[in-house]
């Protein structure tokens, strides 16, 4: 099992996107059972895939009540992806994992799912916080979408620092410009700055995702978007396999 950590410091990068469309990509092209887990409070990911959380059980009880995330998993309508949901439970859970004093309560959850999974990917808030940084201790992977601008580096360096900072054996971290129009000069000098960058276009389809709640590759496979996320995702499972 490898657990893939989408994170950005900051919204509105498509962070949610990612995850999604990765995950579509791990069950659908890797054919390899794969859970998607939400951490962002907003629950975009289940919005996405149209699956909302068990109302009962909040989504923090996971962490606060040693409850077993198996039982809160829920089916999508694709073969081998299943989703944890979020819920505003969560916007709490930061200051309370700080005081259980359990550094790597999530890995250990993680750990606890491997048996039942090939891939984990978390869709993480975005934050820099106690929550971020459990994260980064379970991720065997960090992707890091990234806006085109001349931000897009200082934001990258922080989440090299965020990740650093979790300790000395951390997971690797591959930036991905997204929403790239090579028709506008900003994105083309973004482009021409980090040539060896991954880049997912911003595409029509694209755009549809949230409006289908569908990834994209479900409805419009032949978009450069999709086969964008699909070359995308080649590129991961070859950087795991060098682990």
């Amino acid at each position: 099992m490898a657990s893939i950590a989408i994170y950005s410091v900051k919204g509105g990068v498509g962070k949610t996107t990612f995850a999604v469309n990765l995950a579509w990509c791990s069950a659908t092209i890797s054919r390899r059972k794969t859970l998607l887990w939400d951490l962002d409070p907003a629950n975009g990911s289940g919005f996405l895939l149209d699956v909302g959380p068990k109302k009962k059980k909040p989504a923090s009880s996971i962490f606060m009540r040693e409850r077993n995330p198996a039982k809160m998993i829920r089916k999508s309508r694709y073969d081998n992806l299943h989703l944890l949901p979020a819920d505003e439970s969560l916007r709490l859970l930061d200051r309370e994992l700080a005081q259980m004093n359990s550094a790597k309560r999530l890995a250990k959850l993680t750990k606890g799912l491997a048996k039942d999974y090939d891939r984990i990917i978390f869709d993480c808030p975005p934050v820099m916080n106690e929550m971020s940084e459990q994260v980064m201790r379970a991720a065997d992977l960090v992707i890091v979408p990234l806006p085109p601008s001349p931000l897009s580096t200082r934001a990258f360096e922080q989440v090299v620092d965020i990740v650093k900072g979790s300790g000395k054996k951390h997971p690797p971290i591959l930036p991905v410009l997204s929403m790239m129009d090579m028709r506008r000069t900003l994105h083309r000098q973004t482009r021409a700055d980090n040539p060896k960058w991954p880049a997912i276009p911003l595409s029509s389809a694209l755009e549809q995702c949230a409006v289908r709640q569908s990834p994209v590759g479900a409805f419009d496979p032949r978009s450069v978007s999709a086969q964008a996320f699909a070359r995308l995702w080649t590129a991961i499972e070859r950087k795991l396999a060098k682990r």
